[in-house]
């Protein structure tokens, strides 16, 4: 990244995406290897999932079926009916064993994709080893993150599922009113959420350039999104899109796919698992130069020195940046 930091504001939406696509190409060694090592495996954990719930419900499905067509009360329901439980223990087993899994990884991937923008950006020596040997300190700092942001999240779907009763009740859903009452209660519902997310992905790279995590993370990049508001929705709004479509032709072509035949099903999902991984690394790369654009929006100048000593690692330690250095002197335009 070698734009000087009072340029980074003016760049909008594509000019995030073509800086994000400068850096993967100008340092691609290091980012096939952090691909490699943790990006490939996330996305290889995300797409299996699918495949293997489908498969575990399928057989969830068949065994019910049989049970309700089974006379009650003999060996032959009892049978099914302790298969069919112990399917479903199995089944929510195997989904938290994913998502703890899914959530190593993806801190994993952020904690080093963040790390080596940094030391992009400040000209830093940077290796693979370096990396790998600094992303399991940095993790910590993320999981205390993601902690709060799920706390954030659990207590607005309870509130927005109360808002729907209420409004449920209030209105009646089949009338014209309780249309659009629900409808607007609806969009009010995921631009919420697409801002949590927003405020989310930047608190992340937050928690690895700066002495903020958890509440206090997330409170800086609420500050620092103002502005950008816009820019940062199209952006997040863009790349779920991106990855809705990728999951959806995964499980129309390979996970529902029989009628394609073997070798149709076997190309879709090796297509579907490239297209996937390049996307999560593609979205850590923009999160991150988004972050940098939002802080010269704000007249923040990171001195690239400071932001250096701070990124090495001290007898194996990982060492943030403290809080008097992240505030950083204004300049002025």
């Amino acid at each position: 990244m070698d734009r000087e930091p009072e340029e980074l504001q003016f760049l909008g939406l594509f000019g995030i995406y073509k800086e994000s696509f400068k850096i993967i190409l100008s340092w691609r060694k290091i980012f096939n290897k952090i691909t490699l090592a943790l990006i490939l495996p996330l996305t290889f954990i995300f797409l299996a999932h699918i495949q293997i719930s489908e498969l575990i419900m399928s057989k969830l499905m068949q065994n019910e079926e049989a049970l309700n067509f089974t006379r009650p009360n003999t060996p032959t329901s009892q049978r099914l009916s302790d298969r069919i439980s112990s399917e479903w223990v199995a089944y929510w087993l195997f989904k938290a064993a994913y998502l703890v899994v899914l959530l190593i990884f993806s801190l994993l991937s952020t904690s080093a994709v963040v790390y080596s923008i940094a030391s992009i950006y400040t000209a830093k020596d940077l290796t693979f080893k370096k990396i790998m040997t600094v992303v399991p300190k940095v993790w910590k700092r993320l999981m205390v993150t993601f902690l709060w942001s799920f706390v954030i999240v659990f207590l607005y779907n309870i509130v927005a599922v109360v808002c729907f009763v209420i409004s449920i009740i209030a209105v009646n859903p089949g009338t014209t009113a309780g249309t659009v009452l629900l409808t607007v209660l609806a969009i009010l519902y995921f631009c919420g959420v697409v801002y949590i997310s927003i405020v989310w992905h930047l608190a992340s790279v937050i928690s690895v350039l700066e002495d903020f995590k958890g509440i206090n993370a997330m409170t800086k990049s609420k500050a620092l999104i103002k502005g950008k508001m816009k820019v940062a929705f199209v952006i997040f709004v863009m790349l779920i899109i991106a990855f809705i479509l990728i999951q959806f032709g995964f499980e129309k072509m390979v996970v529902h796919g029989e009628r394609f035949g073997m070798w149709s099903r076997v190309f879709s999902g090796i297509v579907c698992f490239l297209l996937l991984m390049q996307l999560f690394l593609f979205g850590l790369v923009v999160q991150t130069v988004f972050y940098f654009v939002c802080k010269s929006y704000h007249h923040e100048s990171i001195d690239k020195s400071l932001l250096a000593d701070h990124l090495e690692v001290y007898a194996g330690e990982y060492v943030p940046l403290r809080g008097k250095d992240i505030q950083l002197e204004q300049y002025e335009v």
